[in-house]
């Protein structure tokens, strides 16, 4: 669970990212979810666009994302979401502070 101070420290690093993936008519796949995962590992922090062909809520898809593959929601701002997980081999973002 992330506190307040690391929400808000992930979101100034992630004003900073471009969506690498976009979210479309297809929903959330298997192989979406394996994509994600590899991203996190070597990311920690990405950004998701649901496009407007996509009939699920913005945060309820990232919530879904989130949950299935065991990431932190971090902010969803109009059709853009953000999620975090650690890395476990290229941890590159510090919450310690």
């Amino acid at each position: 669970m992330l506190t307040g101070k690391q929400r808000s420290y992930l979101k100034s690093i992630a004003n900073g990212i471009d969506p690498i993936f976009q979210l479309g008519k297809n929903g959330i796949t298997e192989s979406f979810l394996k994509q994600v995962e590899d991203a996190l590992e070597a990311r920690e922090i990405i950004k998701v666009k649901v496009l407007n062909n996509s009939f699920l809520d913005i945060k309820e898809a990232a919530n879904e994302v989130a949950i299935k593959t065991n990431a932190e929601f971090v902010q969803s701002i109009g059709n853009k979401f953000v999620i975090y997980r650690e890395s476990e081999e290229n941890k590159k973002i510090d919450l310690s502070k």
